[in-house]
């Protein structure tokens, strides 16, 4: 029986090999703390899983929906323009299940089999994958603590640019936390029109940054939408990751061919998403704060902490995460990570699941209250002291 070159190829998710030594160790009555996968510990406001619950009874809400309700259109339309200041037509948005899976599936409307698409590394997996999936190759271009994280235009080779047919840009940053500012998406639309590249840029964590001004959206950069899209996501920002509900929002052109490619695989969202989603950008925004003030206070927590252990860490400016260069330097990311889980008891994700470029560094979810946080850096502390 033959198997794909590409899944033959294909590693296992890191997440799922923590989370069933996890599994093994929690039945043996151990006490774990994970700080692993981005999925949120606090609830979906009120607001919303009412208007999911009223949604669910009705047997109307079980159908194919084959394409997005108006009122789903206006609620895009009107939470971007209030929280943005930009302007999305009804065919400059698309309903996606998840980020995840728009970058999974929109490089087949932009890629044919050996073209070339540019992201960063370190970098969420998928940004890697998704392109693979489409028979695309990828030139990873690093991305350095000296640069904040940020893409260096003037590093990619000319030859890389002018081959190249997307760039993946990903700010605030999974799982750097970086932060872009609008000199450096000024610099990405100019890049994207001197070398005729099509930029995707991940805005997930637009709502959770913790230092400086607000984040904001690449779409409000002039000539941004002439250029490319950005997937926008309800997970982090309002709770629903199980719901699976994001948007990809921009070049009416890039829509329509990724909107056209989806009709042969998809459905759409139901109606139960569409709901929620309808709730979400049109409710109170009240429990988005809320978030980001909770993810704040466990960053300031956690940081101090470890700070106390004597692991000098960097104050993550933005996401629901930390990232840490290694406070040793004998072993691999991936070897520290299981070995803090067996000795410690505490899960983190190896930097070297994001690339080659994040061998040495660490990423830990803010997925527990402060003081659980705050036992974990107690825990490390004495795994790195007995380490000594």
């Amino acid at each position: 029986m033959y198997i794909s070159k590409l899944a033959s190829a294909s590693g296992g998710n890191i997440l799922q090999t923590l989370e069933t030594r996890r599994a093994e160790l929690a039945s043996q009555g151990a006490d774990i703390i994970n700080l692993s996968a981005g999925t949120p510990d606090r609830p979906p406001a009120a607001h919303i899983m009412q208007a999911i619950s009223e949604a669910a009874p009705n047997p109307e809400n079980y159908k194919y929906t084959l394409i997005e309700p108006p009122a789903l259109v206006d609620a895009v339309h009107h939470w971007y323009e209030a929280r943005f200041g930009v302007d999305i037509a009804h065919d400059e948005m698309l309903s996606i299940y998840g980020s995840q899976e728009g970058f999974a599936h929109i490089f087949h409307a932009l890629c044919d089999p050996g073209d070339l698409v540019i992201t960063g590394t370190p970098g969420y997996p998928i940004f890697s994958f998704g392109p693979r999936m489409a028979g695309a190759e990828v030139y990873h271009t690093p991305l350095l603590p000296e640069n904040g994280f940020l893409i260096d235009f003037d590093a990619i080779p000319p030859e890389v640019a002018r081959k190249a047919r997307v760039i993946i840009a990903c700010y605030p940053s999974n799982p750097l936390g970086a932060v872009a500012d609008r000199d450096f998406y000024e610099r990405l639309v100019a890049f994207a029109v001197k070398y005729d590249i099509t930029v995707i840029h991940d805005n997930a964590y637009a709502e959770l940054v913790h230092d400086g001004p607000a984040g904001g959206s690449f779409l409000a950069i002039p000539g941004a939408k002439d250029v490319g899209i950005e997937f926008n996501s309800l997970s982090k920002s309002h709770n629903l990751t199980g719901m699976r509900i994001s948007f990809a929002l921009g070049n009416r052109r890039v829509i329509g061919a990724f909107k056209k490619l989806r009709t042969n695989i998809d459905y759409g969202l139901s109606s139960i998403d569409h709901a929620a989603a309808i709730a979400a950008l049109s409710g109170p925004q009240n429990n988005v704060a809320q978030n980001r003030a909770a993810y704040r206070e466990r960053r300031n927590a956690f940081c101090a902490a470890l700070c106390k252990t004597g692991w000098n860490v960097p104050m993550t400016p933005a996401t629901m995460f930390t990232w840490f260069p290694m406070p040793v330097k004998e072993i691999s990311s991936e070897d520290f990570c299981m070995d803090l889980l067996e000795k410690a008891g505490v899960i983190c994700v190896p930097g070297s699941s994001f690339g080659d470029g994040g061998e040495g560094w660490l990423r830990f979810a803010l997925i527990q209250p402060p003081e659980r946080l705050e036992e974990a850096a107690r825990r490390i502390g004495e795994y790195l002291r007995a380490r000594q």
